[in-house]
């Protein structure tokens, strides 16, 4: 019966390569670099292209960690389940429950995010992103609900959308770039403010704020589940996806800055979420904002799909371990998709979206996400020697920078995530008991 129940809850490998390749790429670019890289350029100035170059680091010994874990242990749930096996069940539970709060946060930036440069495309004034942030999450979150195979083949072609219009952003903007000089890159750090930030705590915070923007290859990782030859596969598909990614985005933030300035990048995210938009109609090039603001609404769509995908199966894999009710776990009849998580999950972010803050949601990713990764690097110390893939110092490096980057988010997002992990504590701890007592019922 048991060994039943077990089959019932397992899902289908259908991905290769190229198809957990296309889920990273989908996951990471999207609201990370068009929508984070104003907020961090409103921090840090034009020093934000340091904050992306250390970044891409932590992102990479991030990402190697990750690979080693699914490699080893290819399950749904990424570092929850790493932390079950490697760690203890209750730091199982909190990267798990820490995973969710970030994402679900993530999923409404991408929303806004995707309102903010859909608006400006149709030529819509008027404030209507949260509405047309609340359609969005119910069109991808029924699109989720169709299936893995169907998700990708919409992942795909929405990718191929965004990558071709961020090429063209680069590729359109260089001459602008040349032509201005170095006038929009200086001064390079920014002068302290009213609060007394100094330019280093402004470049670490902008850090953390752009880690969150590399962090979607963990997507491929939590649908270990579901892909084909996954010591192989995941490993390989995570590499690709972080090399592709650290080019993109160092070309586009060298862009975006050298064209009308990090100033006019932070302003114009904190009013209309579209700042690469605002750069790409300085270009020389007929249609360049178009192209662009096309290219975003796409990628903010991708990154929301795979958000919703990445976080139903997470609280698809707390369900079967009871660490949430056990009715979240349940699967369609094809074993394809855990309808009842997707369904929790696009309602929670829909509610997050309802904030209508991108700087408030993204920083309050950035420092959950931070704590995620943070366990993961732990899990991946864990592993005996003889079964690595790369060598121990990897995983203390992702581990030293994701702590030390998670407390220069603003304070009040710190405290409030640290007052939510003991929530969630308290609830493994007091409710679960009475949860699982019903669930049998």
């Amino acid at each position: 019966m048991a060994e039943e129940q077990k089959s019932s809850q397992s899902l289908h490998r259908e991905l290769n390569v190229l198809g957990a390749v296309a889920l990273g790429l989908g996951s990471i670019v999207g609201a990370g670099v068009f929508v984070s890289t104003g907020i961090a350029a409103g921090v840090a100035g034009p020093a934000m292209i340091i904050s992306v170059a250390i970044a891409a680091g932590v992102a990479t010994c991030n990402g190697l960690n990750s690979a080693q874990l699914a490699a080893n242990h290819p399950v749904s749930g990424g570092a929850y389940e790493y932390g079950y096996r490697y760690l203890t069940p209750w730091l199982g539970f909190t990267a798990g429950w820490m995973f969710l709060i970030a994402k679900s946060a993530s999923s409404a930036t991408a929303a806004l995010g995707c309102a903010g440069y859909l608006l400006n495309v149709v030529g819509v004034e008027g404030n209507y992103i949260v509405p047309v942030a609340l359609g969005v999450v119910i069109l991808l979150t029924l699109i989720v609900l169709t299936g893995i195979k169907r998700t990708n083949v919409v992942n795909i072609t929405i990718v191929s959308i965004t990558l071709f219009s961020l090429i063209f952003f680069v590729a359109a903007g260089l001459p602008t770039v040349l032509e201005a000089g170095f006038d929009n890159f200086t001064p390079f750090f920014q002068p302290p403010t009213e609060e007394d930030e100094n330019p280093v705590g402004a470049v670490l915070q902008a850090t953390a704020l752009m880690f969150v923007a590399y962090t979607g290859y963990g997507r491929i990782a939590t649908l270990g589940e579901e892909v084909r030859e996954p010591q192989r596969t995941i490993p390989r598909a995570i590499i690709i996806t972080l090399a592709i990614t650290m080019v993109l985005y160092i070309g586009v933030v060298v862009v975006g800055i050298g064209s009308v300035g990090a100033e006019t990048l932070g302003a114009v995210t904190g009013e209309q979420v579209a700042p690469l938009e605002v750069a790409a109609r300085t270009f020389n090039v007929p249609g360049s904002a178009l192209i662009l603001a096309i290219g975003a609404v796409t990628a903010t769509l991708g990154v929301l799909l795979n958000l919703i995908l990445g976080l139903s199966r997470v609280l698809f894999a707390m369900g079967r371990r009871r660490d949430m009710p056990s009715f979240v776990a349940r699967v369609n009849q094809s074993n394809d998709t855990p309808y009842v998580a997707v369904l929790i999950m696009g309602t929670i972010i829909a509610c997050m979206v309802l904030i209508g803050d991108v700087r408030t949601t993204w920083s309050f990713s950035a420092f959950s996400v931070l704590v995620y990764y943070a366990l993961t690097d732990l899990s991946a110390l864990q592993i005996p020697n003889e079964e690595r893939l790369y060598p121990k110092w990897i995983a203390w490096i992702g581990l030293s920078a994701c702590l030390f980057l998670a407390f220069w988010v603003e304070q009040q997002i710190w405290l409030v995530g640290v007052g939510l992990i003991i929530v969630g504590l308290i609830w493994k701890t007091l409710v679960r008991k009475l949860i699982l007592s019903f669930s049998e019922d």
